[in-house]
């Protein structure tokens, strides 16, 4: 069994309940409300603009030329189709430049981005391929399971399209093919190391859906003062 068969098989029951979260269903029935989807760009965008960040760095660490060009080309197609499909959503969503300006990353956004960049800054190119991957593989699974779901929300339509594509698939195999070839030439407590990344990478996944059907936010808002925090403490 391939290094990467190895890992998909240990998350399965994660990703399963990805694919059952109530956010995944109804945005694949047309019925996920639309604050739901409209909290979920304006978080996924963050996520996205640091997983470009994590994918260049890919690109400074990788083994050889070839792996740095082709870490480059996925981290400016990040931008150039994912980040720009988001940019069309908020306009259609009507989020504007001062909430994108007043935009603060939820907690499990802010978290995921952070196990991301450890990942990186403490690793080798296998850590970095081991973080992103789920973000690359689950959406592509997600896709695939939704894309004969007919929606009447367009957007949702939209996204479904985006990553139930042949574009999206062959980009998914590419960094699976890597991460099994990188997989051989190093260490089996590196190997380890890489499959508790993936196994993180994928709980957040989860939590990222959770988060956005949620409209998660943090416990203590910054607006408010001490006197209503106190009394939030004293009530709860």
């Amino acid at each position: 069994m391939s290094f990467s068969a190895q890992l998909r098989k240990e998350v399965d029951p994660i990703w399963k309940a990805s694919f059952h979260h109530p956010f995944v269903k109804e945005l694949g029935e047309g019925t996920l409300d639309l604050r739901c989807f409209r909290y979920y760009v304006l978080q996924d965008s963050y996520y996205l603009t640091h997983f470009a960040k994590v994918q260049a760095l890919g690109a400074a660490m990788a083994n050889d030329l070839k792996m740095t060009a082709r870490m480059a080309h996925h981290a400016q197609s990040t931008y150039e189709a994912e980040l720009s499909l988001h940019e069309n959503f908020m306009k259609q969503l009507g989020i504007t430049d001062e909430e994108k300006a007043s935009f603060v990353p939820a907690p499990t956004a802010y978290a995921y981005v952070s196990h991301m960049y450890r990942a990186a800054f403490a690793g080798h190119f296998g850590d970095i391929l081991a973080a992103i991957l789920p973000c690359y593989w689950l959406y592509y699974e997600i896709g695939e399971k939704l894309k004969e779901c007919r929606p009447k929300e367009p957007i949702y339509q939209k996204w479904i399209a985006a990553y139930g594509s042949d574009w999206f698939r062959e980009l998914v195999e590419e960094q699976i093919a890597r991460l099994d070839e990188i997989a051989e030439t190093v260490t089996e407590v590196e190997r380890e190391r890489m499959k508790q990344h993936f196994w993180i990478s994928s709980q957040y996944e989860y939590l990222f859906w959770d988060m956005a059907y949620r409209l998660e936010t943090w416990p203590i808002q910054r607006k408010e003062t001490e006197c209503d925090a106190n009394e939030r403490i004293k009530t709860s």
